[in-house]
């Protein structure tokens, strides 16, 4: 991690205008916010993959300390993981307005459960896509298929389907790009960080100018930055102080 003030233990929420940041767990912070007042949830939360990682034959133990397969929040057991995405969807369903959707990024191997436990608070399955990523870490190349892919998930809530600003063009079902960027970095990293441009595509075309946007795991902030400028008001969490530190900055910058 970069070794400036953005990696301070400790974050002053943060109300700027249409933006707000929150520091907590997740599941407290939803239940702080107002019934059907959310017109999307943009969120890339943990995979759970942190466990599974660590008992492949990779080189695991020789990438960086902050790899997601290395982080404390990655490694619930299933149970108890399915227990809090159940939770997660509980309050999504609570906070969101009807039609308001959810796009939401996983490990395609946990899809099967999230569609189950999201079905089961009255979201509306619409599709999977796939990022893919054109720069890949090469990681166990001679071995098998290089990971260039990630996962997400749409959903809409208690309806069959929710905006969506094609504006009369096909829009597929994946999105590629390169991995993020050098100077969308300069705050400090995140091991998951997500492309601005991919971000600022979702908001785009799931939500509406002044809709309210609210990324429950916002990691660095890309959200809540696509959302700033796009004149969306946005409500972004995250449990660390580090993280939302640098979130901060990005979206104050």
């Amino acid at each position: 991690m970069a070794s400036n003030d953005a990696t301070a233990l400790s974050f002053e929420d943060m109300q700027q205008g249409d933006i707000s940041l929150l520091c907590g767990d997740s599941l407290e912070m939803l239940a702080g916010l107002e019934n059907a007042s959310a017109d999307l949830i943009l969120t890339d939360p943990p995979y759970n993959l942190g466990l599974f990682m660590k008992k492949r034959g990779t080189n695991i133990g020789k990438l960086r300390a902050n790899h997601f397969a290395a982080a404390s929040w990655d490694l619930l057991g299933f149970e108890e993981w399915s227990q809090k995405m159940d939770m997660f969807f509980a309050q999504a369903a609570r906070i969101l307005k009807k039609r308001g959707a959810i796009l939401m990024f996983m490990s395609i191997i946990k899809m099967e459960t999230v569609k189950h436990l999201a079905e089961k608070h009255g979201f509306y399955y619409k599709t999977i896509g796939i990022w893919h990523k054109t720069n890949p870490m090469p990681r166990n190349m001679n071995l098998h298929f290089v990971n260039s892919t990630e996962s997400w998930i749409y959903l809409v809530n208690g309806a069959t389907t929710g905006t969506f600003n094609n504006n009369g063009k096909i829009i597929h079902d994946f999105y590629e790009t390169a991995a993020v960027r050098g100077v969308e970095r300069k705050f400090g990293s995140h091991p998951t960080q997500k492309p601005l441009a991919m971000m600022e595509h979702f908001v785009a075309l799931l939500s509406n100018e002044g809709d309210l946007v609210v990324d429950p795991f916002m990691g660095s902030g890309s959200t809540g930055v696509a959302c700033k400028k796009l004149g969306r008001r946005f409500v972004g969490i995250d449990v660390s102080p580090e993280y939302c530190n640098i979130a901060k900055r990005r979206i104050s910058e």
